[in-house]
């Protein structure tokens, strides 16, 4: 079964990016995420819907005549 919740270790992990990028994203309302406690979590749904976008955002326009 999948992990609902990650750290932002994890989640970098999975993006393979910095753990810092992460901390980024979080503070500039990019990726969303939660606390429980002190301890911050990113939900996998979030981190799937930013990879979603990326892919939204770079594909390439079609030239239309």
């Amino acid at each position: 079964m999948a992990t609902l919740l990650l750290t932002p270790e994890q989640a970098a992990a999975e993006l393979q990016i910095a753990r810092r990028r992460i901390f980024d994203m979080i503070a500039d309302g990019t990726l969303p995420s939660v606390k429980i406690g002190k301890s911050r979590r990113i939900a996998r749904t979030a981190l799937e819907d930013y990879v979603k976008g990326l892919e939204t955002r770079q594909q390439p326009a079609v030239a239309t005549a």
